[in-house]
């Protein structure tokens, strides 16, 4: 049966540079490796032709050599290059490992089946955590300090997060033998991956009796944060390092602050802008005047002239919430209603009717009669 063709076998076209070979052969090999397909010879089939196929492409003699004479370069006899004559077309691993070629494939493999010899295991860092918190509308417009208890994952008082006992005696791990990892894989391939029972330290030793050997335990902290002015609903502050415990000394993770906005009494708000409602009298709508708002940093005072409409709406610049990056403020929009006297005299009934004779004015008149 005539061998496949290795630029076929890879998927690649014949001017495909190392990195990309490099790159087709980690891929066919991670979806087709013996020890990722127990009892599947048809995987563990495609994987030594994919490596054979690697060995050859990946030399740039080798290479040259089957793109001159095909596989017949790597025939018993063939006399095209001294340099191969007799290679059998299978990946001689042994003298590979003893060019550097072992080392190749802990490159190529390390990150899939479980890294290189003696490998230390690795800091992991803690996890971000979030908090809901509720504040007011003022809290939101000045900035606030305050200071909250969560329940979190920390280091470990006894251990400091390595999840050894202190003191304990170390002993060498009788499972990998102190090298830290464990030879795995079938036939041909043998591949180095983190010894299951010392997790790579090439040690055993006695857990921290305190955490069962986790590095952290569950506690309540109390931290004080600070939160900007100009925050919303839904807004997040971050507090580095105020997350949970890191292990064997990774680094903690971050707390983050989601704020929501309780409700106002008298200020609605819309992004960084206030809404708001202030009532006038009959003469001071008419005639205009000068009237007191409430802001959020005090009162402002705001001119309305004559003639003011019920539900029309003015602008008091600035005044709204300020920016939470910075560079200015919101505006607040001041919409008016006029009040009518509740109690009314005779004598005064008296008086709007005369001004209704004054002022023939139908307010109505514009509105569409509907059908």
């Amino acid at each position: 049966m005539a061998k496949r063709d290795y630029y076929e076998i890879l998927g690649v076209n014949r001017n495909a540079d190392e990195k990309q070979i490099k790159k087709v052969y980690r891929k066919l090999a991670r979806k087709y490796h013996p020890d990722l397909n127990p009892n599947n010879k048809g995987a563990e089939q495609r994987f030594k032709e994919a490596t054979e196929a690697y060995e050859v492409l990946s030399n740039p003699d080798k290479r040259k050599q089957y793109d001159t004479h095909g596989h017949a370069a790597f025939e018993a006899g063939f006399q095209g290059s001294e340099g191969f004559r007799g290679w059998t077309g299978a990946p001689d691993f042994k003298a590979g490992q003893e060019k550097g070629f072992g080392s190749m494939f802990e490159d190529l493999f390390g990150d899939v089946f479980g890294g290189r010899k003696g490998a230390q295991p690795a800091p992991e860092p803690g996890k971000d955590l979030h908090y809901n918190l509720e504040i007011d509308l003022e809290d939101a417009y000045t900035g606030k300090s305050t200071y909250i208890n969560i329940r979190k994952e920390g280091a470990c008082e006894q251990c400091h997060g390595s999840g050894e006992e202190p003191g304990a005696i170390k002993m060498t791990c009788r499972n990998c033998k102190g090298k830290g990892a464990v030879d795995s894989g079938l036939g041909f391939m043998k591949f180095s991956s983190t010894c299951p029972q010392c997790g790579g330290s090439g040690k055993i030793t006695s857990a921290c009796r305190v955490c069962s050997g986790q590095g952290t335990r569950l506690k309540t902290e109390q931290i004080m944060v600070k939160i900007p002015p100009g925050v919303d609903n839904g807004t997040k502050v971050r507090v580095a390092g105020k997350g949970g415990a890191g292990i064997r000394g990774g680094r903690s993770g971050d707390l983050y602050i989601i704020t929501s906005m309780r409700h106002h009494p008298f200020f609605e708000r819309k992004g960084d802008d206030l809404y708001c409602e202030v009532p006038v009298t009959i003469s001071e709508a008419a005639l205009g005047a000068k009237v007191e708002v409430p802001t959020m940093d005090g009162t402002a005072s705001m001119t309305i002239p004559p003639g003011t409409q019920g539900a029309q709406v003015f602008r008091l610049k600035g005044k709204g919430m300020p920016h939470l990056k910075g560079g200015g403020s919101g505006n607040q929009y001041v919409k008016i209603t006029i009040t009518i006297p509740r109690d009314i005299s005779e004598e005064d009934k008296n008086l709007f009717r005369k001004l209704s004779l004054l002022y023939k004015e139908n307010p109505r008149e514009r509105l569409v009669r509907r059908s």
